[in-house]
């Protein structure tokens, strides 16, 4: 379960840009020290050598997909890029139901409604985060249209949370 967590923008950006600096600066190294390795083993004084090159680029993806999923992911360092990809995923998630929630919506289902709530607010964080403020007015009204709809339903708008069940049922209902 995801849950969107408050978030300043530019300390985010801050902390992504030197995670990336970090990852890449590995990556780079493991790069060069592969290929010069590969090199070094396989390859001929003098010869074409390019493919004992490409071949220690390729390893060091593989050990840098590796060592993401292993090693860097979970590291305080990583935390808010780790946040924004989830955020993003979870975000994906409804996307790939989204015909059916907005049916769904039309119907005044509860769960739906909250679904498109967490929706929202989630988008709206992604485009702060993100630093996309283009698309940001839109937003902005379709949220605040759903949530007086939600208002005058009785239904709670801080829906911080994303239930994979509201997920499940909207594409029940829509079956």
């Amino acid at each position: 379960m995801f849950e969107i967590q408050p978030m300043n923008a530019e300390i985010y950006r801050r902390q992504t840009r030197r995670s990336t600096l970090i990852i890449a600066l590995i990556f780079l190294a493991l790069a060069m020290l592969l290929s010069t390795a590969a090199v070094a083993v396989f390859g001929e004084p003098g010869g074409d050598n390019l493919r004992f090159n490409i071949g220690g680029v390729f390893a060091a993806v593989l050990l840098m997909a590796a060592l993401m999923r292993k090693v860097f992911w979970n590291q305080q360092w990583m935390a808010p890029a780790v946040y924004n990809w989830q955020l993003k995923r979870s975000l994906m998630s409804v996307t790939n139901v989204m015909h059916h929630l907005k049916a769904a919506v039309e119907k005044q289902d509860p769960g739906a409604m909250k679904l498109m709530r967490f929706y929202h607010l989630g988008l709206s964080q992604m485009h702060e985060l993100d630093g996309n403020s283009s698309d940001h007015g839109q937003l902005r009204r379709e949220m605040e249209q759903h949530e007086a709809r939600m208002q005058a339903l009785g239904l709670d708008t801080q829906q911080t949370r994303l239930d994979p069940a509201w997920l499940e049922a909207v594409k029940r209902t829509s079956v």
